[in-house]
């Protein structure tokens, strides 16, 4: 074969040329991956949901599913913004009736459940997604939540497939919850519910699910969560790692944003990132360490892209005078420090023989064990100033919150608490140094806990109270999720945890009282009929003063009979590292990983 100039020139040509064509295409796949990498400090329970309630698997989920509605990222205070809907809603002036037009073309993320079709979500999958709260067999923590929010005919159906082995009817059509079009969904309620907006902007836990998935999957659906949000599951070891990937059928989103004019972070946020396509970030991955120390040191190691809640631990070295470090701020380490909307408190079994009941002898000793535990003590020596302390339930940047309220349940009082124990018979009857009960038994409280090292300062602070008031405390170690189960199941004397607020409001956390939750948000199991009276009153009520007293007037009555101590408001301290752009601490939304980008020319070098 013999080969010519010409043919010689034609193909230099021709590879010069396909050269050309894929040199964009090499460029881009050159890209360095951004990467999200940071850690919990509690494990997770599962992504189904309709059965989390707690604060780190809901994280996961916000950001896997959409909501009708969810929380502009930059505004201060709080604004409820659009996300599948098409505009706000269409709410009658009794707000009773919302009706809700969603957005056409958004989809779910590809599943075999689909059977290879792109499955587009509508209004009859947010109308199942909120019956599936509802099903007995879903063993949803959030049913009383949403039985408040009084949706006609949704407390019947479930009560039908309560009676005998009677399955859930999710086609049986309720007057409450319809979808009028493929795109439009409306709500009708039986009382009036001003706030019911909330309830729609929260897609860590009334996000949509598709029923094929639900259906395809069954028990397992806790590992298949399938939503229309800008990231997807990729791999899950559980209470160990968990690797979420952008999820390449993603609708086309982009940052925008209403920060407030005061707000200089937040605008200079703002000009930088507005427009951007979102994602900007290709993948995120979560460790699970619940100790501080190792998830300190592995944030200053550059192993992780932020912080979040620096540990109390080590906040007068890394924050003196709550001031970034010299050292960490010549690394070009960004800090955040903002009050949480969040309280931490321990509760009482009101159904324990110890602890529990109404009787003035039970009310005594919870009220002498509230006043004996000083939140001051615990925000300033076990969290290094990075709290304040509680006067009551209702959390701050909410709708509600008193900076200048004061009550017993911010009261640090040792002889007060010593002469109510003495009062009603709780003495040392055997001469060894600990009161015994009325009756002579021995007075012990055992209190469910971690072993985490923060977890262990603030459990010493604890018994140094109760031992200087002569109360015998055994701690007993165990694991979060495990404590979680046992504790909806009423099997704990005591227990402590955080919670955070999910929305403005300040009556959402009043449901840690009402008798309508229990084993759900009421551990305590707490019932008193006044406080349900007040509890229902404020739900009808528009925002304003009146509310905000029957609101005060509810947690009064917590504070007297005392089946929950409130210790602290914690302060957020996170900090980022220079690569990582955009991150701010919204008060309530969880899903921020969209909104936040991997500056790659700052990350560190591999040697």
């Amino acid at each position: 074969m013999f080969v010519t100039t010409k043919t010689i020139a034609r193909a230099t040509a021709l590879l010069a040329l396909a050269g050309a064509l894929l040199l964009p295409a090499t460029r881009a796949a050159a890209a360095p991956e951004k990467v999200l990498r940071y850690a919990f400090p509690v494990a997770e329970t599962g992504f189904d949901p309709a059965q989390l309630n707690d604060l780190y698997s809901r994280i996961i989920t916000a950001n896997i599913f959409n909501a009708l509605y969810g929380y502009d990222y930059l505004a201060r205070p709080a604004k409820v913004r659009p996300v599948l809907a098409d505009g706000m809603p269409e709410i009658s002036p009794d707000f009773r009736t919302f009706t809700v037009r969603m957005r056409k073309g958004i989809y779910f993320a590809d599943d075999p459940a689909f059977g290879g079709k792109r499955r587009e979500v509508t209004a009859a999958d947010i109308v199942y997604s909120y019956k599936r709260i509802m099903d007995p067999a879903s063993k949803s923590p959030l049913v009383s939540g949403l039985e408040e929010e009084k949706i006609l005919g949704l407390a019947e159906l479930r009560k039908k497939a309560q009676a005998g082995d009677a399955k859930f009817d999710y086609d049986s059509e309720i007057e409450g919850m319809r979808a009028l079009d493929r795109y439009t969904v409306q709500f009708k309620l039986g009382e009036a519910r001003p706030r019911f907006l909330f309830t729609l902007a929260d897609p860590g836990i009334m996000g949509a699910v598709a029923r094929e998935v639900v259906e395809k999957y069954g028990d397992a659906i806790m590992e298949h969560p399938v939503g229309t949000g800008p990231f997807m599951l990729k791999e899950w070891r559980r209470s160990s790692k968990i690797t979420l990937v952008r999820n390449p059928g993603y609708r086309d989103e982009f940052y925008d944003a209403q920060p407030a004019p005061g707000d200089a972070a937040a605008q200079a946020i703002y000009a930088k990132l507005k427009g951007r396509k979102l994602p900007m970030i290709d993948r995120v991955e979560i460790s699970i360490i619940d100790d501080p120390q190792p998830r300190w040191l592995s944030f200053l190691n550059g192993e992780y892209d932020m912080i979040e809640r620096l540990p109390e631990n080590f906040a007068t070295h890394a924050i003196p005078n709550n001031k970034l470090a010299p050292n960490l701020a010549k690394l070009g380490i960004q800090m955040e420090r903002v009050p949480l909307s969040d309280i931490r408190m321990i509760y009482f079994s009101m159904l324990n023989p110890v602890v529990g009941g109404y009787t003035p002898e039970k009310v005594a000793l919870r009220r002498a064990v509230g006043l004996a535990m000083s939140g001051e003590q615990e925000a300033r020596l076990a969290m290094r100033g990075q709290a304040m302390v509680a006067q009551g339930f209702v959390m701050p940047n909410t709708s509600s919150f008193d900076p200048d309220y004061r009550s017993e349940m911010g009261t640090y009082d040792v002889a007060k608490a010593k002469a109510l124990l003495d009062m009603f018979g709780y003495t040392d009857k055997d001469g060894d140094g600990w009161r015994e009960l009325p009756d002579g038994k021995p007075l012990v409280l055992v209190y469910d806990t971690l072993s985490a090292a923060d977890y262990r300062e603030r459990d010493e602070v604890m018994k140094k109270n109760l031992d200087a008031i002569g109360i015998k405390l055994e701690l007993r170690i165990g694991k979060w999720p495990e404590q979680l189960r046992n504790s909806r199941a009423g099997k704990l004397m005591m227990w402590g945890y955080g919670l955070s607020a999910s929305s403005p409001d300040s009556a959402g956390v009043l449901a840690l009282g009402y008798s309508g939750s229990f084993g759900q948000q009421n551990h305590s199991r707490f019932k008193n009929d006044k406080f349900d009276e007040l509890y229902r009153k404020q739900a009808v009520m528009p925002d304003g003063p009146e509310r905000d007293r029957v609101i005060r007037e509810a947690g009064r009555i917590m504070t007297a009979y005392m089946p929950i101590k409130v210790r602290v408001h914690r302060i957020g301290t996170d900090m980022m590292q220079p690569w990582l752009v955009g991150y701010k601490r919204h008060p309530n939304a969880r899903e921020f990983w969209q909104y936040v980008d991997i500056d790659t020319d700052k990350l560190p070098k591999k040697k």
